[in-house]
């Protein structure tokens, strides 16, 4: 009874299989609008087509997102070409699409709007434009060495301004390897340097054909370059990425070349005008010269210079004496203040107020050293005084009188009372003109008058 019975791998598997072997699901041509996408960089897609009633899973491989030329988005309707399978893992069918390009719009003219709205939105377009310049020496062009386009420059050019130098930059300009081709020599050039001017271009074509010069490598390039580029790319109704971002854009290859160098004998024409004009203006302008000269010659400066200093002699004059009797008013107003500045001094000279107090100064020293004099006789009588006082009161009078005090052996303490004095022990004698040591043999005390013997 198991045996009735499918895993859901077994079921899964043969409904593939089904899918797989459809001849009506192998190539599906299929529209609708583009949901749920969120583009993945450098990776599958994975999106939904839809409709109004229905919904279908969709992936684009990495290799066949790759040839889109368009970016997809949330919403835009396509056209896709793919086949139809089912995903075993999750059990749902989806188609895997090879081909996509929008519905109603050309894919390659959808990816020119894109592209052309994303540079414009970095201002790539609006970037101050670098000015050619007016007689260039050098010319690069960047261009198939095989086409019209460079035979068209050359001839131009050798008609219009032969002096100029036209160096070639084969490029391939049709093609899945054009941009790269193209953006490689325009960053050659500019890696070479000394060019003035760097034109690019090819002859007309189809979108297809022109699509190199749409590619955002080749807009990036130019962008980034530091020489003046010249755009002239198919013909004068079609517009490239490469002719919004170029400094300047040409019509056609041969109108590239007429903006690039001026025409020589039309160059050369001008000088000579400049050449004449400046002649004649040289010439108008040294009459008008010569004629003021011969003016100033007549002039009475150059016949009678000494006229001029006529004027400023006498001026000179008359200055000289205002200086002299200035300096002979100002010298006899200074003798003046000289002589009353001398005759205050001599009455009021201090000569004799330091011989007044040179007097001063003798008589104060004569008063001190009398002074000082006087004190010391004080002081000395004093003195004098005061050690004769001091000798009266002296113990040592009293003692040359026969008298004598006693201290102790021990600690030279003077013995004052009898009871501070014991049996046996050491005290001593002193007199005026030595001493002498004794032990006490016995001790007598009054008390009441009456004597005490202590042993």
């Amino acid at each position: 009874m198991d045996n009735e019975y499918l895993t859901v791998t077994a079921l899964t598997q043969y409904l593939k299989k089904k899918f797989d072997f459809d001849p009506f699901l192998g190539k599906i041509y299929l529209t609708g609008e583009i949901s749920n996408y969120r583009y993945r960089g450098n990776s599958h897609q994975y999106f939904s087509i839809k409709d109004d009633n229905a919904k279908i899973s969709a992936v684009m491989f990495k290799s066949a997102f790759a040839k889109v030329k368009f970016q997809p988005e949330e919403g835009m309707k396509v056209l896709v070409t793919g086949r139809i399978s089912l995903y075993e893992r999750s059990g749902s069918y989806q188609i895997y699409v090879n081909h996509m390009e929008p519905d109603g719009v050309g894919q390659l003219y959808q990816a020119y709007e894109q592209l052309k709205n994303k540079l414009s939105k970095e201002g790539l377009f609006n970037a101050p434009k670098k000015s050619l310049p007016k007689y260039p020496k050098r010319i690069a062009v960047v261009t198939s060495p095989s086409g019209a386009v460079i035979r068209d420059i050359i001839t131009t050019t050798r008609r219009r301004y032969p002096i100029a130098q036209i160096v070639l930059y084969p490029a391939v300009v049709q093609g899945q390897e054009a941009a790269d081709s193209i953006a490689a020599q325009i960053k050659q050039v500019n890696a070479d340097g000394n060019f003035d001017t760097l034109i690019i271009g090819r002859g007309g074509g189809s979108i297809e054909d022109l699509w190199p010069f749409n590619e955002e490598i080749v807009a990036r390039t130019i962008y980034d370059s530091e020489i003046p580029i010249i755009s002239s790319v198919g013909h004068e109704t079609d517009t490239t990425i490469a002719d919004l971002v170029a400094d300047v854009r040409a019509a056609t290859p041969t109108a590239a070349a007429e903006l690039a160098v001026p025409v020589l004998t039309e160059e050369i024409n001008k000088i000579n005008n400049f050449y004449a004009r400046i002649i004649n203006a040289f010439n108008n302008k040294l009459v008008i010269k010569q004629q003021r000269l011969n003016k100033l010659k007549q002039s009475y400066i150059f016949k009678q210079p000494e006229r001029l200093y006529e004027a400023y002699l006498q001026q000179v004059d008359n200055l000289s004496n205002n200086l002299l009797n200035f300096m002979k008013d100002k010298i006899n107003h200074n003798s003046k203040i000289l002589t009353d500045y001398s005759y205050r001094l001599k009455i009021n000279s201090p000569l004799q107020t330091v011989k007044d107090y040179e007097k001063k100064v003798d008589n104060n020293f004569n008063n001190t050293v009398r002074a000082m004099k006087n004190i010391l006789s004080d002081k000395s009588n004093a003195m004098q005084k005061t050690v004769s006082s001091l000798e009266h009161l002296s113990p040592l009078k009293t003692m040359s009188r026969g008298y004598a005090y006693v201290t102790s052996e021990n600690n030279q303490k003077v013995i004052k009372k009898v009871s501070e004095v014991h049996k046996d022990d050491e005290i001593k004698f002193n007199f005026i003109d030595g001493s002498a040591y004794a032990k006490v043999k016995s001790v007598h005390q009054k008390e009441n008058n009456y004597n005490v013997r202590r042993n």
